[in-house]
């Protein structure tokens, strides 16, 4: 199985910030955010976990839990790319797509696509709630840079 590289990790790490405490992003949430973008049903356990065991939710705990859900997100790009014989840049890519996106979207994106088109349509991921927003403008275009960005081969 393909690992995301060093870029794709950055990318995930700039756009996702790191929160020590619960928080939701929007009211409408259904659940809480934590450390590096962690989301789900576990976020308050979690977050309660490490207070227990050391005070407080620390910048370890954030990066720990982003090894744990990365390696999620990994195996599921890789699970439903397979066919596309991705190179190193365009899987993780993919997985920086994934960790915001998620699975259904990725399902989407790349539904009867090529890897080309799949490049090109990155970008039509950008909006929440029906409105258009600068930061998801922002991660799209960055995801489609480190997609197409060629990949340097061992000399």
């Amino acid at each position: 199985m393909m690992k995301i590289n060093d870029e794709g990790l950055e990318l995930i790490k700039e756009f996702e910030g790191c929160k020590l405490k619960p928080y939701k992003a929007l009211p409408t949430e259904k659940y809480f955010t934590l450390g590096i973008g962690h989301y789900g049903a576990d976020t308050v356990k979690i977050y309660n976990a490490a207070v227990a065991d050391h005070g407080k939710f620390t910048e370890k705990d954030a990066k720990d839990l982003l090894k744990k859900d990365v390696a999620r997100f990994e195996s599921i790009v890789d699970s439903y790319c397979k066919h596309l014989k991705l190179n190193n840049n365009q899987f993780s890519s993919l997985v920086s797509f994934t960790y915001n996106c998620g699975a259904g979207n990725l399902a989407k994106l790349i539904k009867g696509r090529d890897k080309k088109t799949i490049g090109e349509k990155i970008l039509l991921y950008n909006k929440a709630g029906g409105k258009t927003l600068k930061g998801l403008v922002r991660r799209r275009e960055a995801e489609q840079k480190l997609y197409k960005k060629a990949v340097k081969k061992d000399a």
